[in-house]
């Protein structure tokens, strides 16, 4: 959009009565201020009438172009940009979506407008084009749809465009853990934990978490997992535990090539995963223990977890009733030396 569309609303103010009573219409004065001529007008017909415009109206016309230029150079002011002439931020924040959520923006800016303007900036070194500070996702459903953009121009530091970045996502609380995490990442190799944590609104401890899961977990397999939109830190901190550079590393991507895990929703894809690296309880083959004259009496199976005695009350009813009868008060006798 060219700055003489922004100033398309701007009304000129009335001319300054000349010294005489002619009140002639004004005729345009064809100085361009920003690229819009049409802005200031005359306050007479003849070069005389022009020469003559009072100063304080030329004062109060320059002063109110440079208030819009003002606005346009603070962010003040949306305009609308063609999208061909918009890249991405340096430092991506989001993992491949769903088409389906994807199709559900697309009509929604389709059916009621853009709600939101996205805020770029202009391309530090590229002349004429914007770089995205946030609202990628917009202007993806937008150049999809053919149409402009409304955005706000702001000059930016690299340091503000990643705190606006960040600070956006964190109030659309949109990001999944692992989205956070990478972009934290990511700006790791540029920036001090300081902007990271402004950027974010981390505290450190949560910072060091989320650099400690994707420095654990390879790139190539929070690929094939996904963004996992419900699974949060937690989930995530064990399965970065459970992973190693050995065994349980190919043990995950084998599981995730299978066609079957591929098809799951992300979500499951990752839970599905979790569960197939979990240790499995060590079955340890059973005790049994007899009389001397060889009765069954009970069948013991114990592991990591936990001790179970199984009692045949058919082979020894009575040792079944007898330890009952006496757990209570076995329980007690432990507890009272302990």
């Amino acid at each position: 959009m060219s700055r003489k569309d922004v100033f398309a609303n701007l009304q000129p103010s009335a001319p300054a009565q000349q010294g005489n009573s002619d009140n002639r219409p004004a005729k345009s004065r064809l100085r361009p201020i920003l690229g819009s001529p049409e802005l200031l007008q005359d306050g007479a017909r003849s070069p005389v009438g022009a020469i003559g415009q009072s100063l304080n109206e030329v004062s109060e016309r320059n002063r109110r172009a440079e208030e819009i230029e003002k606005r346009l150079s603070e962010g003040q002011a949306v305009i609308s940009l063609d999208t061909a002439d918009i890249d991405p931020s340096f430092i991506p924040d989001r993992m491949p979506g769903g088409k389906e959520a994807h199709d559900r923006l697309v009509a929604s800016i389709r059916d009621q407008g853009q709600q939101v303007p996205i805020l770029v900036r202009p391309h530090p070194d590229k002349p004429g084009r914007y770089q995205v500070a946030f609202g990628h996702r917009r202007l993806r459903a937008i150049t999809e749809l053919g149409l402009r953009v409304n955005a706000v121009v702001r000059v930016l530091t690299d340091e503000q465009l990643v705190v606006a970045q960040g600070q956006e996502n964190n109030e659309r609380q949109d990001l999944t853990y692992i989205e956070k995490a990478r972009f934290a990442q990511r700006l790791q190799q540029r920036f001090s934990r300081d902007v990271i944590m402004a950027a974010m609104s981390l505290y450190k401890s949560d910072l060091s978490n989320m650099l400690s899961v994707v420095s654990r977990i390879p790139e190539d397999l929070i690929d094939t997992i996904g963004a996992a939109p419900t699974v949060g830190r937690r989930s995530w901190i064990e399965l970065s535990d459970l992973l190693s550079e050995g065994e349980p590393l190919e043990k995950a991507r084998a599981f995730l090539a299978d066609a079957e895990i591929s098809e799951l929703a992300s979500e499951e894809r990752f839970k599905a995963l979790l569960e197939h690296l979990k240790p499995r309880p060590r079955k340890a083959k059973p005790d049994i223990w007899s009389t001397r004259a060889g009765t069954r009496l009970a069948k013991v199976t114990q592991n990591d977890a936990k001790v179970e005695i199984t009692i045949d009350r058919k082979e020894a009813p009575e040792f079944a009733a007898f330890v009952l009868d006496r757990l209570q008060t076995l329980f007690e006798e432990h507890r009272s030396k302990n």
